[in-house]
This record gives structure tokens, sequence and C-alpha cells, in this order.
């Protein structure tokens, strides 16, 4: 089981398939996660990755990934070569804080700091699509430790705008009101994975919100894995199944 050092700052060039932009000023008509209060000349980074042979008359699924405490967008080259380069256009996401410990960033998760990272994740997806032939209706959002927990806090808030949301190591948010929404987000698809060994994400709290979210009348998946915190290989070729899986199930559905 291989490791990914993902969490830790790098300084790494980002080169085909993968794009980093900054400032983008073209309008879009792409639904928003979330109304935007920045000026794009203030938008932060974020990082595009291109499926290998891409076909412009295929809409892709697209993966936003959401990264841990002390990472970055940048992060993404690492990610998907382990998740898939074939199946998705995917989009990465600048943390909304500044970890100066690591140089990295985080995902800070007071009510202000959630909605900047709904626009942050709104322009990842206004990004994607123009960029790339996006299916809409196959955006997946997924994130490691910190960042899994926002992924699951804007599935919940915005569940209309996912087709499933995936937490690795990251636990259910609990403050301002996560399941305010909860007669909308019953019918999301949720993948909870964690590490036996976590201190960040232990047993206890894996189990306590198993229970919160069967009480809620969520439908989940678990996967626990051997070891630490540390994202592994594993995980990432888990993810993308349970990703393929549950597009499958909803291409047989509309069949």
């Amino acid at each position: 089981m291989n490791r990914l050092q993902t969490s830790k700052a790098s300084s790494f060039q980002l080169s085909s398939p993968f794009e980093t932009h900054l400032n983008f000023n073209q309008p879009s008509t792409s639904t928003k996660v979330a109304p935007r209060r920045r000026d794009r000349a203030a938008a932060p980074h974020y990082a595009l990755f291109a499926p290998l042979h891409y076909e412009r008359g295929y809409a892709y699924p697209l993966l936003i990934w959401l990264h841990d405490d002390g990472g970055s967008e940048r992060e993404l080259r690492q990610l998907m070569p382990h998740v898939s380069v074939r199946n998705y256009v995917a989009a990465a996401a600048r943390g909304v804080g500044a970890d100066t410990g690591r140089h990295g960033h985080t995902w800070e998760h007071c009510a202000d700091s959630t909605c900047e990272a709904a626009e942050r994740v709104t322009e990842c997806i206004e990004a994607a699509k123009r960029r790339f032939n996006v299916h809409s209706n196959r955006v997946f959002i997924a994130g490691q430790g910190s960042g899994g927990t926002m992924a699951l806090r804007l599935a919940l808030r915005y569940p209309e705008q996912f087709a499933g949301v995936i937490s690795i190591g990251g636990a259910m948010p609990r403050s301002n009101a996560p399941l305010n929404r909860v007669k909308e987000a019953r019918g999301l698809p949720i993948l909870l994975a964690s590490c036996r060994d976590s201190d960040v994400y232990p047993q206890a709290e894996v189990v306590s919100d198993l229970r919160l979210l069967h009480s809620a009348g969520f439908s989940l998946a678990l996967r626990q894995y051997p070891g630490d915190d540390e994202l592994t290989t594993a995980m990432l070729a888990d993810m993308d199944r349970w990703i393929m899986e549950r597009i499958s199930t909803a291409g047989a559905k509309v069949s």
C-alpha cells in the first residue's frame, strides 16, 4: 500500500495535462454552488486536470478535490494518476486560510470561511466547464482530512449540485447546522473513509458520525484502512471505483 505525501507543501511544476489558472475574466452561465462575493481579479489559485486522450464529444464526470490542512491545489498532479488518468476532468481548490507552519493552506470551518470555500469550489466548476465538456449531473466532491470535512459540509448544504461526496479521514462537520437541508440531502451518495489508527479521525468519532447520518436517514458507504492518517493509493483507487459505480447505477436507471 503506497502512501502519498500530499499534505506537505510542494514546489513541483505543473505540466500537461495539468494547468493552473489565475484571474479568469471570462463570464460564465454555469450553475453556481454559492453566489460570488469576490471580483474575479481576486480569485484564488486552482488547478485543472485534463483526462488522457480527451474526447470533446464526451461529457466527462467532474471530480473536485479539497486538500488537507497544509496542502494546496497543486497536489492534484500527484493524486490523479492514482485515481484515473482517463475517467474524469478534475479540479482542485486552494484552502481559504494560510497554514503558517507548513506554508500550505487550510479549510476554516466558520460561517464566513464556508461561504468563501463554496465560492472557490464554484470557481473550479465554472473553469472546468469553460475548458472541457463536463456532465452537469456528474459532479463529485472529495477531500482529505479537513478538506474532507469541508467537502461534506458543502455537499450537504448544496446537495443538488453534486452527484456524490467522499471524505477521506475527515469527520462530519458539527458547527453551523450542517444538516439544515437534510430533506434535500438524504439522497446524496456519501463515502466515508477512515484509518483504524487515526489520531485525527479516531474510531469513536467514526462510529458517532455513522450513527448521526443513519439517524438522519442517509445511506452511506464506509471504508476502513489499516494505518494512520496517510493518504494511500488504495484509498484513491477505491474512490475511483465508488464513483464509477454511482455513474453506472445512474446510467442504468436512465436507460
